[in-house]
Order: structure tokens, then C-alpha cells, then sequence
């Protein structure tokens, strides 16, 4: 699932591949899509060129030179796929972004689940974000103002993202680990000292180059994080054994041993 650091990296490969260049056709290929940005409003995009590309939550912007901003949001598995437009279109494709010099972005998503929209100029198709994980300013007393009147546990509250713009499922249940903290305690009694350790814990899950070692693997396979995805299986840092619950209708993975503050 497309988190804050997996979103960034799209951002990234999106910036090389189509900065400063301009549009020939957006084209949404799925129904679902096509629903949230038709065919004649997409035309609006064709001549236009890329300025800007930026990052906000788990959401990416496309700012384009007439004031209006191309929306994508990956949802569960969406990617980018860079090509060409004489490339065969990726059966999981969705829509495509082709550009005046050859260039095919593909949004290809197997589920069909992510989205792309043209927010007009002065407008914007924007969910309430909160302040980004990744910036220095999400500190403690951030955090204790915005979960004090949170009536839930921890680990969903963190995942609002009014709260906390680009944290996902995954990435608070490491954070959460990290901080030594039970995801069932309630949102709004975290004392600041804990919120402390938590802030702590999101950057270093945010970046991998910090991880401690044994903690993390960096290959894609089983145990590549501490406690997400791993229910049964030996805690890295006590004895505990890593349990399973559901939390707003999604899985929480955490140690009982040792996260019990």
C-alpha cells in the first residue's frame, strides 16, 4: 500500500520524467476514472505544461502553467509506469498522461481504486490535511492539541490524515513499535513526554538510512518491517510473540510484550 515514503519515490520518478514538459492528452481508460475526470474535461490539460510537481500526504499535484492542477492519489496499489506512447499499454492501466515528446505515464493499478482529477485554478479537490510526517514541524505539542479531543485509540487517530498527512496502515503499527506504545491506548491520553517518543519513532521509520540494525531488512520480502505483516512470529526487540487485532476495520499488528506504554 502506497505510504508517504512510497508516494514521495512516485513524486520523484513523476519529476524526472515530466518536469517543464508539456501535455498532449490526459486519458482515463478505467470507467471509475473516467467518472471522476472525463474526456472533455480532460481536454483541458492538452497544451499545457508541467511546472510544478509536489507532494501532499499520499497525495501527488501536477501544477500546471494555466493555474489548474492535475490530482492523483495511487489509494492501494496504484504506481506510475514511465514509458513511451509506442510502448503496449499496460493491462492494468488506467489512465495516461502522454506527453508532447513521446513520453507515457501510466497510473497502473491492479484494483482499480486510485484516482486522477483536474482541480481548476483556484480550487482544490483536497481532503483536510493535517501537518506532513516527514515535516519538522509535526513535534509533541502539535500532536497533543490535535488527539486531546480524539475519543479513539492511538493507532486509527494516527491515521487520519487530518492529523497526520501521509501516514498510512503500515507505517504507524513500525512507528508504534518503535515507541513502545499499545495501539489500543486512547488517542487523547498519550502524555507529551510519550508523544515525544512517538514523534521520534515516525522519522525513523520514515527513514530507512536511520533504521537500527536488525530491526529492518532493505530487501522486499517477508520481515522486511518489525511488526507489520508478521502475527506469530518472534518480537525483534523482547520475547513477545507479534499479535493481530482489527482497528477500524483494518489489522494492527503489535508486540504485548513490549508495547505497553
Amino acid at each position: 500500500m502506497p505510504e508517504l515514503p512510497e508516494v514521495e519515490k512516485a513524486a520523484r520518478q513523476l519529476t524526472r520524467a515530466a518536469l517543464g514538459k508539456t501535455i498532449a492528452a490526459v486519458k482515463t481508460i478505467h470507467p471509475s476514472l473516467k467518472r471522476k475526470l472525463p474526456p472533455a474535461r480532460a481536454r483541458a490539460a492538452r497544451g499545457k505544461r508541467i511546472e510544478s510537481i509536489e507532494r501532499r500526504g499520499k497525495h501527488q499535484l501536477l501544477h500546471l502553467d494555466s493555474g489548474d492542477t492535475l490530482v492523483v492519489h495511487f489509494r492501494m496499489n496504484g504506481d506510475w509506469e514511465i514509458g513511451t506512447t509506442s510502448d503496449a499499454l499496460d493491462r492494468f492501466a488506467r489512465a495516461a498522461i502522454e506527453l508532447t515528446d513521446g513520453t507515457r505515464i501510466s497510473l497502473v493499478d491492479r484494483r482499480a481504486l486510485s484516482s486522477i482529477t483536474l482541480d481548476k485554478k483556484g480550487s482544490s479537490s483536497l481532503p483536510k490535511l493535517g501537518r506532513e510526517a516527514s515535516d519538522i514541524s509535526l513535534d509533541a505539542d502539535y500532536l497533543l492539541e490535535n488527539l486531546k479531543r480524539k475519543k479513539i485509540a492511538i493507532k486509527p487517530a494516527l491515521m487520519d490524515q487530518a492529523v497526520v498527512a501521509g501516514l498510512g496502515n503500515i507505517y504507524v503499527a513500525e512507528a508504534l513499535w518503535e515507541a513502545e506504545m499499545d495501539p489500543r491506548r486512547p488517542a487523547a491520553k498519550v502524555p507529551r513526554a510519550q508523544l515525544e517518543k512517538l514523534v521520534a519513532a515516525i522519522r525513523l521509520v520514515l527513514s530507512p538510512k536511520k533504521r537500527l540494525p536488525g530491526r529492518y531488512t532493505e530487501t522486499r520480502g517477508v520481515d522486511r518491517f518489525a511488526v507489520y505483516d508478521r502475527e506469530g512470529k518472534a518480537c525483534r526487540r523482547c520475547d513477545g510473540i507479534i499479535e493481530r487485532i482489527v482497528q477500524a476495520g483494518r489489522s494492527t499488528y503489535f508486540c504485548p510484550g513490549c508495547q505497553r506504554g
